[in-house]
């Protein structure tokens, strides 16, 4: 007896050995398509962060985003934002169809009662008299249990899992852009109140100027030409700043839409010359080592895995599937004698199924989970190349923008110093109004322009963060 259990044993624990297996093939990640280092030339400047000592993948976020407004801004964001809450929500449901995909693994045990009360003809009995049959039943049963042979279950699991860490990352590209998006609207604002309140003191400026030179024109010291030109550039600063005003406004809703939830007076920016400091520089490291993990790519990685799983899915399902019903419990016609001696019962049918002949579907989708690996390696690839031009239009701005800086700042001291010299020519006749009209309306340009380079600036260094898979945001 010993032996005949022996010999059933050791079969059984070879097929449970087998059903660990797949016929999946290898993974092997593909060759990154892009060089292995950053572009060089004239715009790209050698330039070390001042986080030089962490890859930007590690670095926190509050370490980029260093101004207390905009790191409360930020939290608030993490919190309330919609589209981050349907990004973890969708984890939780990937999350679930990895846990039911692996539960197939694994035997389903039911327990099972049933009580059954069934009047018998007297043309159907056996005794020629119409009869009543009670049955009940209690038990624990298998339900089709498929026994793992060739790891098609195992490879669905594997997809499954795949698919679920695909989804994790997909959450934490939202965060990343979601705390970029924050920085960049917080900024903005501050630019366009800035550009408001310059526009709100050159309409102040222009009122006055032409209420003086109207009452020059009055008294026949100035000419009507110079009335005229007044009245153009008091009406045009009227337009800015009623334009400035317009996207003020439209800034703080955009902001309150990223955040989720009204933002708080205190929060908001004055100005941008009061966030010049809010974000630091990071450094770009190897593209080898920032652009394999941002966490696009690495989704795109896992989908990758995913479809290579799916082919060994498919490949088992050339070979037989054997599956296992069986149940064990007891059973009687009274239900006072249900648990009595002699009402066991069992039950036990093995099903294996082989294929024959089905006209080449098999083929046909192991030739479609070999295409969708193919699809997937050129997406992960094509992934990379992204990543790595958006990495490099931002270096190539982040190189050049101080000098552009500078150069504007330049530009506005000149301009404002013309300004005063023309204005002061005028004044002394030297010169006509049209000259201070010119000068008004190059400083004005110049000191918006300042304002926008700035702000360059500083959404190229946000840009720099997102791009290089931003830093760790839990």
């Amino acid at each position: 007896m010993k032996a005949k259990r022996t010999a059933l044993c050791l079969p059984l624990a070879a097929l449970l050995c087998l059903g660990g297996c797949t016929m999946s093939p290898r993974y092997a990640r593909p060759e990154a398509p892009v060089p292995a280092v950053w572009p060089s030339g004239p715009a790209y400047q050698e330039r070390s962060g001042n986080q030089a000592d962490k890859e930007a993948a590690d670095l926190p976020w509050q370490e980029v985003f260093v101004e207390e407004q905009l790191q409360k801004l930020i939290a608030l964001a993490l919190t309330n934002n919609r589209d981050l809450r349907i990004a973890a929500l969708n984890i939780e449901r990937s999350r679930a169809q990895y846990r039911i995909q692996r539960a197939e693994l694994l035997p389903q045990i039911d327990a099972t009662g049933t009580g059954s009360k069934q009047r018998i003809p007297e043309t159907l009995s056996s005794t020629g008299q119409a009869e009543t049959v009670h049955q009940y039943s209690v038990g624990l049963g298998v339900s089709a249990y498929e026994l793992d042979l060739f790891g098609r279950v195992q490879s669905l699991k594997d997809q499954a899992l795949e698919e679920y860490l695909a989804t994790e990352q997909a959450r934490r590209t939202v965060q990343i852009s979601l705390v970029a998006e924050v920085a960049t609207n917080y900024l903005t604002l501050a630019a366009d109140r800035e550009r408001l309140h310059l526009a709100q003191e050159t309409l102040t400026a222009q009122q006055a100027t032409h209420q003086l030179i109207k009452r020059r024109f009055e008294l026949g010291v100035a000419s009507e030409l110079d009335l005229r030109q007044a009245q153009t550039r008091l009406d045009a600063a009227r337009v800015d700043a009623a334009r400035y005003a317009t996207l003020v406004a439209q800034d703080e809703n955009a902001l309150n839409l990223v955040v989720g939830s009204p933002v708080p007076a205190e929060l908001l920016p004055k100005a941008l010359s009061e966030t010049l400091t809010a974000v630091q520089d990071i450094a770009p490291g190897l593209p080898s080592e920032v652009l394999l993990r941002r966490p696009d790519v690495l989704a795109a990685e896992n989908q990758l895995k995913g479809f290579s799983a799916n082919i060994g899915a498919a490949r088992a399902a050339f070979f037989p599937r054997i599956t296992l019903v069986g149940s064990v419990g007891v059973g009687s016609n009274e239900l006072s004698t249900l648990f009595t001696s002699g009402s066991g019962a069992w039950a036990f049918a093995p099903n294996i199924v082989l294929p024959i002949f089905d006209a080449g579907s098999r083929w046909a989708s192991l030739q479609v989970a070999e295409v969708d690996r193919d699809i997937a390696v050129a997406r992960y690839e094509k992934a990379i190349q992204t990543a790595f031009r958006e990495v490099a239009d931002a270096l190539a701005q982040r190189g050049t923008i101080d000098e552009q800086l500078a150069a504007q700042q330049s530009l506005t001291e000149a301009t404002a110093a013309s300004y005063r010299l023309s204005q002061a020519r005028y004044e002394k006749g030297v010169d006509s109004y049209l000259a201070v009209l010119d000068s008004q309306r190059s400083l004005y340009g110049a000191q918006q322009g300042l304002i926008a380079t700035r702000l360059t600036r500083l959404v190229n260094l946000v840009t720099v963060y997102k791009v290089l898979g931003g830093g760790a945001v839990e």
